[in-house]
């Protein structure tokens, strides 16, 4: 099963860079990836076909002009040109450990979407992260515990493996905590519900919005901590004025029960 991973980014190529890195190293290299760039400057397309040409997979650089917050969009246009039958999104500021493709991969099964979680790296750390090139992917629990001591990140307990067997079906209807820095959905449950719905305009519950309509759709959530956890580097807070007004929308999304977006995935794939 080709897997396709979708990045998200804008104007962060440092960060970037890391997060590539880390892909190609996975030990499970059937995978495809789309970067969905949500409108950066000419130095990251540079960043990504100096990188994809030596890459031991397929990489692609999918761009959209810069009118503000649209990652949905850039989610969007990036799923149309999918050829994997298995999504996974990962933000550009998150890196995955050698084994995050094949965790996932073990986790994927056919009604189920998998929600991964993260540990959340310091500012400065994140900063030495990037100027050293670290490669924190590779690092022992060990030493995350020695930077949890430190204060260097927020915790260590995502970075730890455990098999939990059925208690990964125990919040099989929650939206909360899904986020598309680490999940994985099905393609044609994400054609099903039509993608991400770019009405969400600026920051703010976009991620729910697709988890909602999901579970409405029927498919449930598996939980991916223990297995299939992110480093997130540090980054400034983006701009919250729509959040309150993206909260309304979800809300009402809730109590209507839709499954489907209403300005979403199809007029990119009518384009493909």
């Amino acid at each position: 099963m080709l897997i396709s991973v979708i990045v998200t980014t804008y104007n962060r190529p440092d960060a970037l860079r890391a997060v590539l890195s880390a892909l190609f190293l996975q030990r499970d290299r059937n995978f495809e990836v789309l970067v969905a760039d949500d409108g950066s400057r000419d130095d990251t397309r540079v960043l990504v076909e100096r990188m994809a040409a030596t890459a031991p997979v397929t990489v692609k650089h999918m761009w959209q002009e810069d009118r503000g917050f649209r990652a949905g969009a850039a989610r969007n246009r990036a799923g149309a040109s999918a050829r994997g039958s298995y999504l996974l999104f990962l933000d550009g500021d998150c890196i995955a450990r050698p084994d995050w493709i094949e965790r996932h991969r073990e986790l994927a099964e056919p009604g189920w979407m998998v929600a991964g979680n993260r540990v959340l790296l310091s500012e400065s750390f994140s900063a030495r992260v990037l100027h050293e090139h670290l490669p924190i992917q590779d690092w022992p629990y060990v030493r995350w515990r020695e930077a949890r001591a430190s204060s260097l990140v927020n915790r260590t307990l995502p970075l730890r493996r455990l098999h939990l067997g059925p208690l990964r079906k125990l919040a099989a209807r929650r939206w909360q905590r899904v986020r598309t820095c680490n999940l994985g959905v099905w393609m044609e449950d994400f054609i099903g519900v039509n993608g991400f719905d770019e009405q969400f305009s600026g920051w703010g519950f976009e991620d729910s919005d697709l988890a909602v309509r999901l579970l409405n759709r029927g498919v449930r959530r598996k939980e991916g901590a223990f297995a299939t956890g992110v480093l997130h580097l540090w980054h400034r807070e983006n701009d919250r004025r729509s959040e309150g007004e993206n909260w309304d929308r979800l809300k009402l999304r809730i109590e209507r029960g839709d499954e489907r977006a209403f300005d979403g995935l199809e007029k990119y794939l009518r384009l493909e």
